[in-house]
């Protein structure tokens, strides 16, 4: 039966106040227990007798000195997904399929490090040298067949390890049908290079000792509070301030107008649909979506724009616009980001 937690029904001004060690949560009796049990499973079917253990942290991740899993603390309680989407709008990981997604990404990490495997030559040659400096920006190239597309964001290019993760999860996948998907890819050959490994590999133990978990939410003075601040510096963004040619082709400025709904409000009455049309075409986050959004907001109140015209028509037209700054604000330079997984 599921744990009763006291602060569940607190406040959100209350339950910020905790340190995340109070939470006093557990893997045990949650949802992610049966996703681990699929991981398992999946490893398994394939021989690989690799058994990453996990735990909860503040976010996802898997050191290089044990074969595990670090699981953000949020997705072990409901009433914490719901603080998590309050605070940044994404919940990461947040589903069956996507919590799958990057525990195969995760696992990717953990069968690296547990055989040594960037120590190839064959591996630097596909995937680079392991030892690259972690960068705090990279400029993804969405067109770019030499990656597989996994994690939002085309984050196989952010780093060798990262590029071996995306190409791992995409081989462990079940029915992923890999070979048909990337056929004629230069990607292809990274997948094909994983499956030998994979082959060579199976029934072999980890090289690596199963050590303690690193970082444990149990151990993190932080709060709730500070947490998210510092989460939600990550997504901020400096996006390009150049909205005012691009509002005046859609809303209208004319007097005659004055009694048209204003475009700000259209906005705002528009804005989750905005938001998650744009995130799901882009692979933006929602979070710097909504920061955008609040920009173009002002600007049409400073403006004094309204919204006139077909709500059909408006609706299309805004959701361009935001796509395109979104693209740019990407590709600017202000703008290549590294968002740790």
């Amino acid at each position: 039966m599921r744990r009763k937690f006291p602060w569940a029904s607190l406040p959100d001004d209350k339950l910020l106040k905790l340190r995340l060690k109070d939470l006093k949560l557990t893997l045990e009796n949650t949802w992610l227990e049966d996703c681990l049990d699929d991981l398992q499973a999946e490893l398994e079917e394939r021989d690989l007798r690799i058994r990453p253990h996990a735990w909860l942290s503040d976010e996802w991740f898997s050191p290089d000195t044990t074969p595990g899993i670090a699981i953000p603390f949020y997705l072990a309680h409901p009433r914490l997904m719901r603080l998590e989407r309050k605070m940044i709008i994404d919940v990461e990981g947040g589903t069956r399929h996507e919590c799958m997604r990057i525990l195969r990404h995760e696992t990717g990490h953990v069968v690296q490090n547990a055989f040594r495997l960037q120590r190839r030559r064959r591996w630097q040659e596909l995937f680079g040298r392991s030892s690259t400096h972690y960068p705090r920006f990279y400029r993804p190239n969405p067109a770019s067949k030499n990656y597989v597309q996994h994690l939002r964001l085309w984050y196989a290019q952010s780093h060798p390890d990262e590029d071996f993760a995306e190409t791992f999860a995409v081989w462990l996948k079940p029915r992923s049908d890999w070979r048909k998907r990337y056929a004629g890819w230069p990607a292809l050959r990274k997948l094909e290079y994983v499956d030998e490994v994979m082959e060579e590999i199976a029934g072999q133990r980890s090289q690596l000792p199963r050590s303690a978990t690193v970082h444990p939410l149990n151990q993190i003075e932080t709060t709730l509070a500070a947490h998210y601040r510092r989460k939600q510096a990550l997504y901020a963004v400096n996006t390009p301030r150049t909205y005012d040619r691009e509002l005046h082709l859609i809303f209208s400025a004319d007097p005659k107008h004055r009694h048209a709904p204003t475009a700000a409000s259209f906005i705002r009455s528009h804005r989750s649909h905005f938001r998650q049309i744009v995130a799901r075409w882009t692979g933006e986050y929602q979070l710097t979506l909504d920061s955008v959004l609040d920009d173009m907001i002002d600007r049409c109140r400073e403006l004094k724009l309204r919204a006139v015209g077909p709500e059909r028509q408006l609706l299309a037209d805004f959701t361009v616009l935001l796509t395109a700054k979104t693209v740019h604000s990407l590709y600017s330079p202000s703008r290549r980001q590294w968002f740790a997984l």
